[in-house]
């Protein structure tokens, strides 16, 4: 059974110039100990659909459409205000993607750092205090004895960032959703940060969402990914396989995007077009109109995510129908 079912999640915005379609139908499933990576451009709808499960969708303009998020029995979606505070920032936690401004900055680290280990656990002030020094240490903060008790305009952005990571894993949860959460780390901080949330899935089971746009990252992290474009789901696989054989050409598109890919002296490949305006309705493949392999029946219809062999998903058409790769 898994740990979090989605199924059907649909988050729009209403605002004056009409109803933007944040998150359009996206459903996915993720186990005990398992690492779901969600990759895509920005405004794909990566980071909505998990503020979505974290009640984080600021209502109005905000509406979630429909949709259930069952974890461990209880629905994310339509459970009461008590159950969500019971779940949320223990047995679930997040990694938010801009350490500036989740950070209270009247606020020393130290009350900021152990306030969900007080609101959650019973659990004294000095020993959260310990528990608070050592996951500092744990993400790589040098002097945290010194560094802990004080304010969040002493450190720099990068430093900030792993305070956020310490934060979310205090309480050791049981799912933990990453937004880019090593975007404003060097690469060696990067490997440390990774191989900690790695030593946690191995001690605890913690199951983890990791949005981001580094490819790389996905490749070593994760077991599953889900390629979003326009608040829907455009391909999923494990991630071996993914790589291997992507079977949605915004994925290929994506892949030949990464610059270490690139030879040298070749000119850089990008994307052509820009994505679409998602306060109209679609009709068809979202990526029809920068797709090079698209035809006419691309661009009408409801395309949905099928399978296509190998426990790989696509919603490309033609790779449905063995048109194309």
């Amino acid at each position: 059974m898994p740990l979090l079912e989605v199924t059907d999640l649909r988050t729009y915005f209403h605002i004056r110039s009409g109803v933007y379609r944040a998150v359009d139908g996206v459903s996915f499933s993720i186990g005990r100990g398992e690492t779901l990576g969600i990759v895509g451009e920005s405004g794909s709808g990566k980071s909505v659909t998990c503020y979505s499960l974290m009640g984080l969708v600021p209502q109005p303009p905000g509406r979630i459409e429909s949709g259930r998020a069952v974890f461990d029995g209880t629905d994310l979606l339509r459970c009461t205000p008590a159950e969500a505070r019971a779940i949320r920032g223990k047995r679930i936690a997040m990694i938010f993607q801009d350490p500036m401004t989740s950070l209270n900055p009247f606020l020393r680290i130290s009350e900021q750092l152990i306030e969900p280990l007080l609101i959650h656990g019973k659990i004294s002030r000095t020993d959260a205090l310990a528990r608070g020094l050592a996951m500092l240490e744990a993400v790589g903060i040098n002097d945290a004895p010194r560094r802990l008790h004080q304010y969040p305009h002493e450190f720099s952005g990068g430093m900030r960032q792993r305070v956020m990571i310490a934060m979310a894993l205090i309480t050791r949860p049981e799912l933990l959703i990453a937004d880019e959460p090593t975007t404003a780390l060097d690469v060696t901080v990067q490997a440390q940060i990774l191989e900690l949330i790695r030593k946690l899935q191995r001690e605890s089971g913690m199951a983890v969402i990791f949005i981001t746009h580094d490819l790389a990252v996905v490749s070593g992290l994760c077991d599953r990914v889900q390629v979003m474009y326009a608040g829907r789901i455009m391909e999923r696989a494990g991630t071996r396989r993914l790589f291997a054989s992507p079977r949605h050409p915004y994925t290929q598109a994506l892949q030949r995007s990464i610059p270490a890919l690139q030879r040298k002296g070749e000119e850089f490949h990008t994307i052509p077009g820009l994505p679409p305006d998602l306060s109209a309705p679609l009709s068809g493949c979202p990526f029809a109109p920068r797709c090079p392999s698209a035809i006419e029946t691309c661009r009408s219809g409801t395309i949905e995510l099928r399978d296509v062999g190998d426990g790989q998903q696509s919603a490309c058409l033609r790779v449905q129908k063995g048109e194309i790769a």
